[in-house]
C-alpha cells in the first residue's frame, strides 16, 4: 500500500490554522517535504483530532459520496444522472480509474492517516496550558486519543463496506494501517481481521475515553463515550451481532441524553445544528462550505436533482398526519437537506436511528415490549398512532420512514440478504439488473493509483479492470 501511505499522505509537516468561522474546528493541513515533528502539547493533539473529524467532511467521503452511495442502488431512490452526476453508480459501470472510487479510498485513509498520528502520540512528556500535573494531562491526552480510536474506527468500516468482498464472494477486507510507516508495503486483511481491527478500536475508544465527566464534551460535534456506543451500535447491527447492540442502545437511551424530535420542530431540526436528537455531527461552517459539491445539492429539487426518492416511498407516509412527508417536495429531500451551500453540519447519527438500531436487534432474540417501546418512542414524537405490537417488517417499514435519504438503505438490504434493485434514470425499474449476493459488482474496485505502484502487495477485487 505504497502510494497511499507515503507519496500521497504520510509525509508531514504540520501547520495548525485557525479558521475564521467560530463554528469551524481548527485544522491541521498536510504537506509532503517532511516528517513532523513529534507533537508536543495537549493543544498539538487537540487541533489534530479536530482535523481528524475535518477529514471526514471531505466531497467524497461524509460530504456527498459515501452518503449517495448507500442511495442509489436501492428500492428507496434512485440516480437520475442530472448534471452527468453518479452515472458510472448507477449502472454499475465504474472502473479502477473512477474519480469517486479513488477519491473516496484517498479521503477514507487521509481520516485513518490523521487518526494514527494522535493515536501513536506519546502521552509522556505532553504539555498542556490548563494544567502543570503530569496525571491530569495524561488523562486528557488518553481521551483525545479515543476520540482519534473510534473515528479510525468507523473509517475502517465504512472502507470494509464499499471496498471488502463481503458480499461479493471473496473473504478479503481493506488495508488496515495502525501507525506512520512510509515504506511500508500491506496487503488487504480479511474480512474476519478487519471486523477485528474494528472492534478493537471501538473498544480501545472507550477504554481511553474512560469516564470522567469533566473531559467529556455536551457539543455533538465532540465525541463521547455515549455517542461512540451509537456508532458501535451501527457496527454491530450490521455484523448482526444482536446482543451488543442491544446492551448499547440501552445505555444510550438511559444516559438521557437525547430525545427524539418532535413533530411541531421536525422540519426545523434539519435546518439546525445540534439539536436534542443528535449524536453525533460533524462540524463544517461557512469558512469549510460544500457549496455546489454538498450531498444537499445533489438530492434537493434546487440543485442538481440528481438523487430522487421513487413513487413507491412516497406513498408510505400519511400525507396529513405524518411530518416526515413534508420533507419532500416532488421527490426531492428538499426539507431534510434544505442547505445547498452545504456549511450544516453533516448529521452523523439521529437519536432516531439509534432507538431503530434497537428495534431491530430487540426483535432478534431480545425484548418485543423494548422493541414496541423504542418503534413507538419514535411514533408518537410523530404524532402518530401507537402500535400494540411490532415485527421486524414494520420496523424496516419504519427505518425507510426515518431514514430516507441518510445513506443506509443499500447497506440494510445487502446485511438483510435482499435483493439489490435496479432503476433506469427514469425510474423505471429493470429487473433483468438486479445484484444478489453474491455479485462482483457488490463491492467497489480498488483504485488503480493503488494496484499500479510497484511491489504492491494490494490485491484488486475481481470483476473489474485491474
Amino acid at each position: 500500500m505504497k502510494k497511499i501511505f507515503s507519496a500521497s499522505i504520510l509525509v508531514f509537516s504540520i501547520l495548525f490554522v485557525a479558521t475564521s468561522c467560530s463554528d469551524d474546528f481548527v485544522e491541521t493541513t498536510f504537506y509532503q517535504e517532511k516528517e513532523a515533528a513529534p507533537i508536543t502539547s495537549v493543544e498539538e493533539l487537540t487541533s489534530f483530532v479536530y482535523g481528524t473529524y475535518g477529514r471526514m467532511r471531505a466531497v467524497s467521503y461524509y460530504g456527498r459520496n459515501f452518503v449517495a452511495y448507500g442511495e442509489v442502488h436501492t428500492d428507496e431512490a434512485y440516480t437520475t444522472g442530472a448534471s452527468g452526476r453518479n452515472v458510472a453508480w448507477g449502472n454499475y459501470a465504474f472502473t479502477s480509474l473512477d474519480g469517486d472510487v479513488t477519491n473516496t479510498w484517498r479521503d477514507m485513509y487521509l481520516t485513518v492517516a490523521n487518526a494514527n498520528v494522535v493515536i501513536n502520540t506519546q502521552e509522556a512528556g505532553l504539555t498542556w496550558s490548563e494544567s502543570v500535573d503530569s496525571n491530569v494531562i495524561k488523562e486528557k491526552a488518553r481521551y483525545l486519543k479515543g476520540q482519534a480510536y473510534a473515528v479510525r474506527a468507523q473509517a475502517f468500516f465504512d472502507l470494509l463496506r464499499l471496498y471488502g468482498q463481503k458480499y461479493s464472494g471473496g473473504n478479503l477486507g481493506v488495508v488496515l494501517p495502525l501507525v506512520y510507516n512510509p515504506t511500508t508495503k500491506m496487503k488487504r486483511a480479511t474480512i474476519a481481521e478487519t471486523e477485528a481491527q474494528i472492534e478493537s478500536d471501538f473498544a480501545n475508544a472507550l477504554l481511553y475515553m474512560g469516564s470522567n465527566a469533566t473531559l467529556q464534551s455536551d457539543k455533538p460535534t465532540v465525541l463521547n463515550p455515549i455517542s461512540v456506543k451509537a456508532l458501535m451500535s451501527r457496527y454491530y447491527l450490521y455484523k448482526g451481532d444482536y446482543a451488543k447492540v442491544r446492551s448499547y442502545v440501552a445505555d444510550i437511551k438511559a444516559s438521557g441524553k437525547y430525545e427524539v424530535t418532535p413533530a411541531n420542530t421536525l422540519v426545523k431540526s434539519f435546518a439546525t445544528n445540534e439539536n436534542t436528537n443528535s449524536v453525533f455531527e460533524i462540524a463544517v461552517g461557512t469558512a469549510s462550505a460544500l457549496s455546489f459539491d454538498s450531498y444537499s445539492n445533489l438530492v434537493n429539487s434546487g440543485g442538481y436533482k440528481n438523487i430522487r426518492v421513487l413513487p413507491a416511498v412516497v406513498s408510505m407516509y400519511n400525507s396529513v398526519t405524518d411530518p416526515r412527508f413534508k420533507l419532500l417536495n416532488a421527490r426531492y429531500l428538499d426539507g431534510k437537506y434544505p442547505d445547498k451551500t452545504g456549511a450544516g453540519n453533516i448529521k452523523m447519527v439521529r437519536y432516531e436511528e439509534v432507538l431503530l438500531n434497537g428495534a431491530e436487534a430487540e426483535l432478534m432474540g431480545g425484548s418485543a415490549a423494548t422493541a414496541l417501546e423504542y418503534h413507538n418512542m419514535i411514533l408518537q414524537s410523530r404524532g402518530q398512532a401507537p402500535l400494540v405490537s411490532t415485527d421486524i417488517n414494520l420496523v424496516k417499514a419504519e427505518r425507510t420512514k426515518e431514514l430516507l435519504g441518510e445513506g443506509f438503505r443499500y447497506w440494510d438490504l445487502l446485511r438483510w440478504g435482499q435483493t439489490i434493485p435496479y432503476y433506469n434514470t427514469s425510474g423505471v425499474p429493470d429487473p433483468a439488473r438486479n445484484k444478489t449476493i453474491p455479485d462482483q459488482k457488490l463491492t467497489f474496485p480498488i483504485p488503480q493509483s493503488e494496484t499500479n505502484v510497484a511491489g504492491n502487495l494490494v490485491e484488486s477485487n475481481p470483476g473489474y479492470d485491474n
